[in-house]
């Protein structure tokens, strides 16, 4: 067996079992949170390497697709940037979450769209290449839009400036991301083979730093999550549902495609939980960092199992082309 064919392998299994690490990994951390809590200072730079790995996916072809397409990424990310914070708000008030807690719900909200949406948009048969787009647009997007929100909706009740949000998203997600970006030009160039090798391994590592971060937030937490009890964990459920659900009604309603409506729910309805756990623990402390991780748990719950339902209603037809990146 070949090297290259091994990390494809470690990949894809480490991948696949995604949710049952996380499954596993958030109870030893309320168990055992003392074992966890010492990764809470590197939540930051496990994000950065997350964002790299999403730089190494892409390719400047993804980004042409921009201009080949517009209409249908600028409904995907428009739907994200203006349904998720304002759901968001909405639940907040609606279920009178504390401010700590419910500055962590809008910071999910603002957030760019995930890269467990690449993975499934193309386990439910959507169209992977768009999905990888209004990724895209959204996380470049992301300095601006995540600040001007977080201010807007939460800004009487935090001491962090546009200015600090953005510089830390600027860090932790665009200089990433780019940097991966132009690594991968590189490596295409002048060793394809450690490209390819790179792309291959990058899902498992990915997934790693993932469930590290949530561990960590969920060791820091034990005594909140106990006593917030089931009112906070409906409302990062129900802020998931009614992404998914209005992100595939507009799809639908604007008059895209089936596939392309399947995308559009995944982008609007997974977020960068990674990224709103990495600014609330930077910004406004262990408690903001809560909703974030447990949106990270549940979506990679939630979005494998409308992944199959999707792929249950068409069985026999080829999925979606194009690449997918690991759950973030």
């Amino acid at each position: 067996m070949s090297l290259q064919t091994t990390l494809e392998r470690v990949g894809d299994f480490t991948s696949e079992y995604f949710v049952l690490w996380v499954v596993a990994v958030a109870p030893l951390a309320l168990y055992s949170p003392e074992t966890f809590t010492p990764i809470a200072p590197y939540i930051t730079p496990l994000l950065g390497v997350i964002m790299l790995g999403m730089g190494l996916t892409l390719t400047p072809a993804d980004f042409r697709r921009v201009v080949e397409r517009p209409r249908d990424v600028f409904v995907g990310a428009a739907s994200q940037w203006l349904l998720m914070p304002l759901f968001a708000y909405g639940l907040v008030a609606l279920l009178g979450l504390p401010p700590e807690i419910g500055v962590g719900l809008v910071l999910v909200g603002a957030a760019p769209g995930g890269t467990a949406s690449n993975v499934m948009t193309y386990l439910g048969r959507g169209d992977v290449a768009l999905s990888v787009t209004i990724t895209s647009v959204t996380t470049v997007a992301a300095p601006v839009v995540m600040p001007a929100w977080i201010v807007l909706l939460a800004g009487e009740s935090i001491s962090v400036t546009f200015a600090e949000m953005a510089t830390s998203i600027v860090q932790v997600v665009l200089l990433p991301v780019v940097g991966g970006l132009l690594l991968r030009y590189v490596l295409d160039r002048y060793a394809p083979a450690v490209a390819r090798a790179g792309v291959s391994i990058f899902p498992a590592v990915s997934v790693v730093a993932i469930v590290a971060i949530i561990a960590a937030v969920v060791g820091l937490n034990v005594t909140t999550i106990l006593s917030a009890g089931l009112v906070v964990f409906l409302a990062v459920v129900l802020h998931n549902g009614l992404g998914l659900r209005s992100g595939y009604g507009i799809g639908r309603a604007s008059g895209m495609s089936e596939d392309r409506a399947r995308t559009c729910a995944f982008e609007v309805g997974l977020q960068n939980s990674g990224l709103a756990v990495a600014l609330a623990t930077a910004h406004f402390g262990a408690s903001a960092a809560l909703v974030p991780a447990l949106f990270s748990v549940w979506h990679n719950v939630s979005g494998p199992a409308l992944a199959t339902l999707f792929s249950r209603m068409d069985e026999g037809s080829e999925p979606g082309e194009g690449s997918a990146s690991t759950a973030d």
